[in-house]
């Protein structure tokens, strides 16, 4: 019996990682990690939040014990937040990271950034967003300006691949067949990105007010 194998899709998902106050240090070693890990660094951006805007950022934790020491601890100096992509980012992530508790971390997963990197239940070095819902909304109260727009897959994708992508990718290697430069890939890079079919293009009409 012929086995039939499932239609290729497209997954890319976004989650939002935060190198908290006391390991910012780090950023160099942990942005390295999480590239080798598979994941591209899609935006990134050094704050500093107010005890205010912890609170709102946490404010699923309000009420409990430790959130009062939580908003301390993440307005005590600059962090680091990165939009990071990659195919299931979000449990990805997670799994980087490990156990919320560093302690804990450390005995049963002492290979996670938070077992290298964390101190305690508090202070666990870094952030990940414990979904695709609220990656979607941390990611938009640390950087709101993006534009979280979804991302197709399945038959939408294909699609979309088949009208914007397809055309421009197949001129593209017919003009590199003509040509024959001697670095190839460079080359349609290049001309891809002067090609781009959804490149904006201004447009300015003079007018005759303009004129005078």
């Amino acid at each position: 019996m012929q086995m039939l194998m499932p239609e290729p899709q497209i997954f890319v998902e976004r989650t939002l990682a935060l190198i908290k106050p006391d390991v910012v240090d780090k950023e160099e070693e942990i942005g390295d990690l999480i590239l080798r890990s598979g994941f591209l660094i899609v935006q990134k951006r050094t704050l500093q939040l107010s005890p205010e805007q912890c609170s709102n950022f946490y404010a699923d934790q309000y009420g409990k014990v430790f959130f009062p020491n939580l908003t301390a601890y993440m307005s005590s100096g600059p962090l680091v937040a990165m939009v990071l992509a990659r195919h299931c980012a979000v449990s990805y992530w997670k799994e980087l990271l490990g156990p919320s508790s560093s302690i804990r971390a450390r005995r049963t997963h002492p290979h996670s950034l938070r077992a290298i990197y964390g101190t305690d239940d508090l202070r666990n070095a870094l952030h990940g967003s414990l979904s695709i819902s609220s990656a979607e909304r941390e990611i938009r109260f640390m950087f709101p300006e993006v534009i979280l727009e979804p991302i197709p897959a399945g038959l939408r994708a294909r699609d979309y691949l088949n009208l914007y992508v397809k055309p421009a990718l197949l001129a593209g290697l017919t003009a590199l067949c003509k040509e024959k430069p001697a670095d190839p890939m460079t080359w349609l890079a290049d001309w891809l990105i002067e090609h781009n079919p959804n490149k904006p293009r201004l447009q300015h009409h003079i007018t005759e007010e303009e004129h005078q």
